[in-house]
């Protein structure tokens, strides 16, 4: 079974959205993955996602209500076999931490998931509504891509 881990930066906008797309989506698919996000920054550990997330997340049928935020840890490395950041500067922070042996590991998420360019989820916290309906658009279409490319794996 495929181990996925999104990133953003504080973990209550972004990767708990695709996160909650990914796991609706894939059981739809009837594909078998284990899902879970993490941000770069220590800013929001423990608290729920955005209520804005939540709110977007559920007029499309997504779930993120269960959601608590937690910080990338280098453990995260070994345990999932791609670490996907949102941005190219959520991949950097995750490349500054992660172990060599793992480097492969990592990369962008609509990059991963075979999306053309441009290959950033834009971070919706400063901006309205449709900041998060965009997000909503590009976490369906990567992780339709995430479904294709997990089914021709296995």
């Amino acid at each position: 079974m495929t181990r996925i881990l999104f990133v953003c930066l504080g973990n209550i906008c972004r990767s708990p959205l695709v996160e909650a797309v990914a796991r609706e989506e894939f059981a739809r698919a009837g594909v078998a993955a284990e899902f879970a996000s993490a941000g770069t920054g220590d800013y929001h550990v423990g608290h729920a996602a955005d209520p804005r997330t939540i709110a977007s997340a559920a007029a499309h049928g997504y779930d993120v209500s269960a959601h608590r935020a937690r910080q990338l840890d280098v453990a995260d490395f070994a345990h999932f076999d791609a670490v996907l950041g949102m941005d190219q500067a959520n991949l950097r922070n995750i490349q500054a931490v992660c172990p060599a042996q793992y480097a492969s590991r990592t990369g962008l998420f609509l990059a991963y998931a075979g999306v053309a360019a441009p290959l950033d989820v834009p971070d919706p916290y400063f901006g309205g509504a449709d900041g998060f309906e965009r997000v909503i658009e590009l976490a369906r279409a990567g992780v339709h891509g995430l479904i294709a490319r997990c089914a021709n794996d296995a």
